[in-house]
């Protein structure tokens, strides 16, 4: 995402490694883009029956961060990064509940390139949920999401050049770079009957997510060299999550949700899920 080594007149091959502090706009920018790629929790899938498999496909808006965030400071000073690679993230999700109050969920985005963005994003979740006063459950939740999200994001078409040797995006490919968000989290989350006579269940979630993101540049320039510069940080991050289910029928359920990272940007989610086996 940063520090595309100056080009010199023979081929280069740079595997320069950064590590930017959390306040820089590298570590800044990394995150923003964890936000709606995180696992977080579906209320609805919490409270199916004991038994059920449940099919769902959720959509989130991607934000788009601010003009200031998007120029690097440490890896590579003043340079404006493509950030707009996508500004919809969806995958499926497919869930069982268990015994106990437990259950697990999983989802797969294979690697099909939506805009300029090609996913290969793998997640998993298990809970606990206990009923509690007045028709509300309460259900403690882990989620960790992994895997790869690819495009050129250093040097994108619109950014390429071929008048100077020495100046950033000298070639005519775009960059193929790779973005790896590795996000572990923790959710607290309590469901409680809205209105129209339990058709309607409002959510309400607190939690803290855990991101090591890995970046890997991806340029080969018209002199030869090539820039597999990567960026690693450890991020810390507060997380709340509000929203909606309405049961259409006794299998189906659709789903708004709005979910925030308090450092970093918030998103809104869609989710709509029937059970296929009860």
């Amino acid at each position: 995402m940063c520090a595309l080594a100056l080009l010199v007149l023979a081929p280069t091959v740079v595997r320069a490694q950064c590590h930017p502090p959390a306040n820089s706009h590298e570590a800044r920018l990394l995150a923003f883009f964890s936000v709606p790629i995180a696992f977080s929790a579906d209320p609805a899938a919490i409270e199916q029956p004991q038994g059920t498999v449940r099919l769902a496909f959720e959509g989130a808006l991607v934000p788009q961060p601010s003009a200031s965030l998007q120029h690097t400071e440490y890896c590579y000073t003043g340079r404006a990064e493509n950030t707009g690679l996508t500004r919809f993230f969806g995958r499926p999700r497919l869930s069982l509940s268990l015994p106990g109050g437990a259950g697990v969920e999983v989802s797969y985005l294979p690697p099909v390139t939506v805009e300029d963005a090609t996913p290969n994003l793998f997640a998993a979740a298990a809970w606990i949920a206990r009923p509690v006063a007045y028709g509300a459950t309460l259900a403690l939740r882990a989620h960790v999401t992994h895997g790869t999200v690819r495009g050129p994001i250093t040097c994108p078409s619109s950014a390429l050049q071929q008048s100077d040797p020495n100046g950033s995006c000298y070639g005519t490919s775009p960059s193929r770079d790779e973005f790896s968000p590795t996000i572990f989290g923790a959710e607290l989350v309590g469901m409680s009957q809205a209105f129209a006579e339990g058709r309607v269940r409002a959510n309400l979630g607190v939690g803290v997510n855990v991101l090591r993101p890995h970046f890997r540049v991806g340029f080969s320039d018209l002199l030869g060299g090539v820039d597999h510069t990567t960026i690693d940080v450890n991020l810390v991050r507060g997380v709340a999550l509000a929203g909606l289910d309405v049961r259409a029928g006794s299998r189906c359920t659709a789903s708004a949700q709005g979910y925030v990272s308090f450092t970093d940007a918030a998103t809104v989610r869609a989710i709509v899920g029937c059970a296929l086996l009860r």
